[in-house]
């Protein structure tokens, strides 16, 4: 492992920003524990708001329902006291562990960590952008082509590909308009588009009225000059081949989990999960507990509330875990002037 910085120095490291790692970094802060927090997704929240960020939410306790999005924003406020360092858009890459029990964790990034404990809160894995079956867009990413429009530079001037079907393609399409691309072009394999009928009625308005250019057709290859992306080479449903000018790319063609490294970290597994003690959710790596969606054990329910559960837990392990031989007293939010005094009310 190499990186061009020190490693940061925790005693937790939380993988994945969701709802479960949200929820353990608040009960790692009662433990008075300082985490820092890694997801591979730009944002904060995990599959509850890359999946269904605006979909209702009915079995969360307290809350009659809310939506994914609503949910994230109050996890988030209720960790906020304990201060966590975020690190997004970032994979983890490697996990070794260290002679003084520490372990030591580099991301895509460069970035790298020596971590007293590690909580693998991960979902069902990393979710990570589909990519269009074209390698050589790999050297444009981050510069020319990119997977969420937050990402995107300055397009005033630029001729936009937006790639996908979807109501997110339609939205960063129109979007676009308003922010005085020069052309925008929406490039999918069907005829058809998936997303509600509001947008759907704003989006062919301006395809018809000739704002937006509307293209079934998959895209077959890269045109290039001097190391910089100038178009693509589409093959139509027809059999015939078009190109398009494009000096920017947005593809927006949804995410997938994938396990990714985690399979190669030395760490009991049973079907592609983590195994745990359900004692304190921790894995067979001494030091590393694994909540949520990621392990598995006798009678294991992939809820949310069960990783809250789950989450609790591994804190306490993690307290034992950090003080060996020091009693960790249960004690209750309602009553403790210590815990009042970490959540400054």
């Amino acid at each position: 492992m190499s990186s061009t910085s020190p490693p940061i120095e925790t005693e937790a490291l939380v993988i994945g920003a969701g709802p479960v790692g949200l929820f353990q970094v608040f009960e790692l802060g009662l433990q008075e524990i300082q985490a820092h927090v890694v997801d591979v997704l730009p944002y904060v929240g995990g599959q509850c708001m890359a999946l269904y960020a605006d979909k209702p939410i009915y079995d969360i306790p307290g809350l009659p329902h809310c939506t994914g999005r609503e949910l994230i924003d109050r996890l988030q406020q209720q960790a906020a006291p304990f201060k966590p360092v975020f690190h997004l858009h970032q994979l983890i890459q490697s996990v070794e562990g260290q002679d003084d029990q520490r372990w030591l964790v580099g991301t895509s990034s460069d970035t790298s960590f020596l971590a007293k404990t590690v909580f693998i809160a991960a979902g069902v894995g990393a979710f990570t952008p589909r990519k269009l079956a074209l390698p050589e867009l790999d050297a444009f990413e981050g510069r020319q082509v990119f997977y969420t429009s937050s990402g995107l530079p300055d397009i005033q001037g630029k001729h936009l590909v937006v790639v996908g079907g979807d109501g997110e393609a339609l939205q960063a399409s129109l979007e676009a308009l308003r922010l005085q691309a020069r052309s925008v072009t929406l490039v999918h394999r069907r005829n058809t588009l998936d997303a509600d009928a509001e947008l759907l009625k704003t989006f062919h308005e301006a395809v018809t009225a000739q704002k937006i250019h509307f293209i079934a057709a998959q895209i077959t290859h890269t045109q290039s000059s001097n190391h910089e992306l100038t178009g693509l080479q589409l093959q139509m449903i027809d059999g015939s081949t078009r190109q398009v000018t494009c000096d920017l790319m947005l593809i927006q063609l949804g995410i997938s989990p994938q396990l990714g490294p985690l399979a190669d970290w030395g760490i009991d597994m049973a079907r592609k999960q983590l195994s745990v003690n359900t004692e304190d959710f921790s894995t067979s790596a001494p030091g590393i507990f694994a909540v949520g969606d990621i392990n598995t054990y006798p009678g294991k329910r992939k809820l949310i509330v069960s990783g809250f559960h789950e989450a609790t837990l591994a804190a306490f392990g993690a307290a034992a875990y950090l003080r060996p031989g020091q009693k960790i007293p249960l004690e209750y939010t309602t009553a403790s002037p210590r815990l009042h005094r970490l959540l400054g009310v």
